[in-house]
């Protein structure tokens, strides 16, 4: 399913959209360029999920935890990280399919340690200042969403 935000607003929005169908144990993979609006989805995410502080990137922690909301909110970066035994060694298996919502920023950095089950939403920037926000179901994803 596509579709076209022409706004910060309205990529936020359409993560809170998203936001209310996620329940424990949920993967979604954000995929795009820098700058092509993921921090806003994601901040969109964390708001449906009813979390009210403020929402950055975790470019330089690699993780951030919200645990105010409806269900946890697992916020990873992997832009910098140096191997996959980074995240291992930091019990990314108690985030990833666990008792809250993981949302992997660059998770192409690791691809060994996403789970078949994810969803993948894809941001692609348009030259009219639009965005192209595509999901694509990975695994059983739709099964457990319907």
């Amino acid at each position: 399913m596509t579709h076209i935000t022409q706004t910060r607003e309205d990529t936020q929005a359409l993560g809170m959209q998203l936001a209310a169908t996620l329940k424990r144990g949920d993967v979604v993979l954000l995929t795009g360029d820098m700058g092509a609006g993921k921090s806003e989805f994601s901040r969109g995410i964390a708001r449906g999920l009813g979390v009210t502080c403020a929402v950055p990137s975790p470019s330089f922690t690699i993780l951030n935890v919200y645990e105010e909301g409806r269900i946890p909110l697992f916020h990873f970066d992997w832009y910098r990280i140096g191997d996959e035994s980074e995240l291992t060694d930091m019990g990314l298996d108690e985030y990833v399919g666990g008792d809250g919502v993981a949302l992997i920023e660059w998770h192409e950095r690791a691809p060994y340690l996403i789970p078949e089950t994810a969803l993948e939403v894809q941001l692609v920037p348009q030259e009219d200042g639009s965005r192209r926000i595509t999901f694509i179901a990975h695994g059983n994803w739709e099964e457990n969403h319907s």
